[in-house]
């Protein structure tokens, strides 16, 4: 089972390294995100190698016990590494801090590394039998000296570093708003402290080991399983500036595409030719397509309100206050019978005498936001083959016989 859930963890690990690392390829001067490449590998390395299968027949191959774990820890520590570099990057601030914060992270890097190089020798010296120990290896070798340097170098790396991040990413979250980076910066703080769980778990077990209290429960078993989970939120803190776009803009297209084909089926002359790339993938150009589907109904508006009666707003306006909907409702409303009722006459060439000077209906507070507007374009989606217009288009069809007549 354990290896299931592990290599399961590890394969979608990598993919969420390859799709960063594919970004930083087009991006080569973003170093953060290069940084976030090495830090997201370093956690699904974790994860691969917490699969005994896999732990033990690295170990098989090299013919060394438990070497796999030195490869894990060490794959943590690239992440420690890595967490600390971010944190002087992103506290350094004009251009002379910015160099003094890349000699300091050199400075903390190299550090890193001579207490890894300490750390690894520990275990080397003092790693006392052949025996391989893929889920027990913390509980294993407390009596052995040079094994719990190792284990005590890997975890005050691994704490101090988690804690700074931890400390770091809500104070710049909290100056981003609500965007999907900020959501991704409070989940990896959230996966780092969870990680100082993991770290405060194991020293526990430590301590009672020694004083002849073992709760292997607590250190072969809540400490990984914190460690997991911990893992998980930062490798979603992680994708979810770069994922979260993109699902809304799947959102957005699922909305949008039924007005959208409506629209641009009566109007085809304002579309653009899709790429061919979308056109065999639909998760491609997710963004890219939203934004074009809103210009292009957009456009579409932009071409019939002359074939929109000047009063069409204000009697769709009525007819949504008399069935009590909010402002946003209404503003719906008001634009899906508009756009509708320009279409229609646009059908059969009518133009009114007084047309609408615009069919763009606000919501009251105006969306300025591209966000708002999306959201108010699909509430228009949602309503335009409604009872409610067809109430109001029914009413504009008869005032315009009557005044024909």
């Amino acid at each position: 089972m354990f290896d299931v859930i592990y290599l399961s963890f590890g394969v979608a690990a990598w993919l969420i390294v390859g799709y960063k690392s594919r970004a930083w390829f087009r991006d080569r001067s973003n170093a953060d995100l290069g940084l976030a490449c090495v830090m997201t590998g370093g956690v699904a390395t974790v994860f691969l190698f917490s699969a005994p299968s896999l732990y033990r027949a690295f170990d098989r191959l090299t013919g060394v016990a438990n070497l796999a774990m030195v490869f894990l820890y060490s794959s943590v520590v690239v992440f420690a590494a890595g967490a600390l570099v971010l944190l002087l990057r992103w506290t350094a601030g004009e251009s002379a801090a910015a160099r003094r914060a890349r000699n300091r992270a050199r400075v903390a890097v190299g550090a890193v590394a001579a207490l890894w190089a300490v750390a690894i020798t520990g275990f080397v010296v003092g790693r006392p039998d052949a025996v391989e120990h893929p889920r027990d290896f913390s509980t294993a070798y407390t009596d052995s000296p040079g094994v719990m340097l190792f284990l005590v170098l890997y975890l005050a790396i691994f704490g101090m570093s988690s804690a700074a991040l931890g400390t770091l990413c809500p104070r710049l979250a909290a100056r981003l708003g609500t965007t999907y980076l900020a959501r991704g910066l409070r989940l990896l703080a959230a996966g780092c402290w969870l990680g100082l769980g993991y770290c405060a778990c194991k020293v526990i077990g430590f301590v009672l080991s020694w004083t002849g209290h073992p709760a292997l429960w607590l250190s072969n078993g809540v400490a990984p399983m914190s460690a997991s989970v911990a893992a998980l939120m930062v490798l979603a803190g992680f994708a979810l500036p770069a994922a979260g776009p993109r699902v809304a803009a799947w959102r957005r297209l699922r909305r949008l595409s039924p007005l959208w084909r409506t629209v641009t089926a009566l109007s085809p002359e304002v579309t653009m030719e899709a790429s061919a790339w979308a056109a065999r993938w639909p998760f491609a150009d997710l963004e890219w397509r939203a934004n074009r589907q809103m210009a292009e109904i957009r456009d579409v508006q932009r071409g019939i309100r002359r074939h929109v009666e000047s009063d069409a707003v204000d009697i769709a306006r009525e007819r949504a206050r008399a069935v009590a909907l909010d402002d946003r409702q209404l503003a719906a409303v008001a634009e899906a019978a508009a756009l509708r009722r320009g279409l229609e006459n646009r059908a059969v060439g009518h133009v009114p005498a007084h047309g609408a000077d615009s069919v763009v209906v606000s919501s009251g507070t105006a969306p300025a936001e591209l966000a708002a507007e999306y959201e108010h374009l699909a509430l228009v989606a949602d309503v335009y083959h409604s009872p409610l217009i067809e109430t109001v288009l029914t009413e504009l069809r008869q005032r315009s016989s009557m005044a024909r007549g």
